[in-house]
């Protein structure tokens, strides 16, 4: 099987894939399953030609952002690739499309974390007037933010949609006319949000600039 797959992709393709992957999890915290799929013959490396690269990965911790699943293609990417030391570099500026999905567990553990509860908290102060988020869940294809718990000790809170916006993030109160955009890097364009099976799923493309 392996003599097999070795002969229809190419040793430079595989040996390139691999190297990729070993990026990957050195850049990661932590990724669960790696599939890494490179459309390019042996020669068409050689010269630092690559038609496509695609990749789809499970249980990301990537600085403490968590991801369940990402899904990324780059296309004509043009490379240096040192057979010897295995070491892997880009020539060229390239764009990379891709699609994120996180469930609830992923979603209030990144919100609520040291590193990234500012932005919770941007969010209930913002949306709410509270000054800390106290909790966050996926229902009803919405986005549930409670932020304290009110006299009986019932949590108190309000659903918001997640929408896509000119690039951006959004989430939007359609009641009272509020939105909040959510921080994002500036070269991220986001171009759909679905929320389905209490996942949040968004498509986005993103400029790798070298």
């Amino acid at each position: 099987m392996i003599k097999k797959l070795t002969q229809e992709k190419g040793i430079l393709t595989i040996v390139l894939e691999k190297s990729i992957e070993f990026f990957l999890r050195k850049e990661c915290n932590y990724i669960g399953k790696v599939k890494i799929n490179i459309v390019a013959s042996s020669i068409q490396i050689i010269k630092g030609i690559i038609k496509t690269i695609s990749i789809i990965a499970e249980e990301i911790n990537y600085k403490g952002l968590l991801f369940d699943k990402v899904e990324l293609v780059a296309n004509d990417v043009k490379v240096i690739f040192n057979m010897k030391s295995k070491r892997l570099n880009f020539k060229n500026n390239f764009i990379i499309e891709f699609k994120i999905s996180l469930s609830e567990d992923s979603l209030k553990k990144v919100l609520l974390s040291n590193n990234w509860n500012w932005i919770g908290n941007l969010i209930s102060n913002e949306m709410l007037g509270q000054k800390k988020l106290n909790d966050i869940n996926i229902q009803d294809a919405q986005i549930l933010i409670n932020t304290s718990k009110n006299r009986k000790n019932i949590k108190e809170g309000k659903k918001f949609d997640l929408k896509a916006k000119d690039g951006k993030l959004f989430l939007e109160d359609k009641i009272h006319n509020k939105s909040i955009k959510i921080p994002i890097e500036d070269k991220v364009c986001i171009k759909n949000v679905i929320i389905e099976d209490n996942l949040i799923n968004i498509s986005a493309n993103s400029s790798i600039i070298f």
